[in-house]
């Protein structure tokens, strides 16, 4: 007998086993059960005569969803081999509203909670689809943003120091600034909004992944205070300091990527950058404002009390590579995207283009899960392109259900 044969012989003699489902309670009232709790689900065994019939009543999604629920259509999944709750749960919350889409909605809008039983029973119970030829090709390594940072950052370490802590009067220590806030103010120094030829003309030629790779490595190192002296009073600049914790936080660590942390800073730098706002060379009206009133010896006093303050590094997660993301997933879709857990949807040999649209739409909030929003909340567009990837050229396995002796 071919390995066909026995595949056809073995779903004629046990589709049952193959398509057991975990239901809600209406439908189970329905098929003459006892219904279970409000949001409890309970088995029940789909026969050959369901799955017909859920063939039958799914002849209107083959039109997206393929023949044998094999999607040849860009963003819309495969459902062949798909966990039947997860099936069955979904249709409902297209039925419900709770899941928005005006095809999906319509095309379930009618249908009863045995039909929609039967319909996940028959799309579980097919074979599932295999990863396409195209999506079986490994993506080349996505270059390490860290790394690509501290390359960059070589050019600059003559005068902000190897790690980016400052031994150069007048030179500011980069080491532990918030990322975001080097961002914006490398961009300042590109577009004039900062004055410093030596700074723009740097600053210029980098892209914006330049620059964000630049502010994570900056942000990751861990910050000291710049090896640098101080002239003023510390003192002194601890009562002048107060009017500056609202922004800059106690003691120079800022709680707002907008504003940076001044703690540890290079004295020299500070005083410079206190005239610069003073004197409109840098732009920014509360800046100016705070400091119209001080002369260079309270401007000292200040930097020698920040300068003395211990910096502390900012709230700066290391970004995870892909293997590290399929780890964090497959805890709940299975390994490799084969997930065990009927409620679970399977990701194997999923078409990449619907998982990078529905990563997206989770991030967005366009599609609602409390779990799945703060998973991919960090992700990045490459972070999703290769987790999609990924998952679209795992090998799809069906889910067996094995039916025990109650005790």
């Amino acid at each position: 007998m071919t390995r066909t044969a026995q595949t056809q012989l073995s779903r004629l003699l046990f589709p049952s086993i193959a398509a057991i489902l975990l239901s809600f309670p209406a439908a189970a009232a329905e098929r003459g059960e006892t219904p279970a709790k409000a949001d409890d689900l309970r088995a029940i065994t789909a026969t050959p005569a369901d799955i017909a019939e859920g063939r039958r009543v799914s002849e209107t999604c083959a039109r997206c969803h393929g023949a044998n629920g094999i999607s040849a259509t860009k963003g819309i999944p495969h459902i062949a081999g798909q966990r039947p709750a997860y099936l069955y749960n979904k249709l409902r919350a297209y039925q419900t509203g709770e899941r928005s889409d005006p095809v999906m909605g319509g095309a379930v809008k009618f249908l009863s909670e045995d039909a929609l039983v039967k319909v996940a029973a028959y799309y579980s119970s097919l074979e599932p689809a295999q990863p396409l030829p195209s999506a079986t090709k490994v993506p080349p390594a996505r270059p390490d943003p860290v790394a690509a940072g501290k390359a960059a950052a070589a050019a600059c370490g003559g005068c902000h120091g190897e790690d980016g802590v400052s031994k150069t009067p007048g030179m500011p220590s980069l080491a532990g600034l918030d990322p975001k806030y080097f961002v914006v103010a490398m961009k300042g120094y590109a577009d004039g909004h900062r004055k410093n030829d030596m700074m723009k003309s740097l600053a210029t030629p980098l892209t914006d992944a330049d620059l964000n790779n630049l502010a994570l490595y900056y942000g990751l190192q861990k910050p000291r205070r710049a090896e640098t002296p101080a002239a003023g009073d510390p003192a002194a600049g601890k009562k002048a300091a107060a009017d500056c914790a609202g922004c800059h936080g106690e003691q120079g660590v800022s709680g707002n990527p907008a504003n940076p942390s001044i703690a540890g800073q290079d004295a020299e730098y500070f005083v410079a950058a206190l005239k610069a706002y003073k004197d409109g060379s840098r732009s920014e009206g509360t800046m100016k404002n705070a400091v119209a009133k001080l002369d260079e010896t309270a401007m000292k006093n200040l930097a020698a009390f920040y300068a003395a303050q211990q910096p502390q590094p900012p709230k700066v997660a290391r970004p995870l590579s892909t293997a590290a993301w399929v780890q964090r997933c497959d805890r709940c879709h299975g390994v490799s995207g084969n997930s065990t857990d009927p409620r679970t949807p399977a990701l194997a040999a999923q078409r990449a283009d619907y998982l990078d649209k529905v990563l997206h739409a989770y991030q967005s909030g366009a599609r609602k899960d409390s779990v799945m929003a703060a998973m991919s909340s960090t992700l990045t567009d490459a972070d999703i392109a290769g987790l999609a990837a990924y998952y679209a050229r795992q090998r799809a396995r069906a889910f067996v259900y094995v039916a025990v002796p109650c005790k």
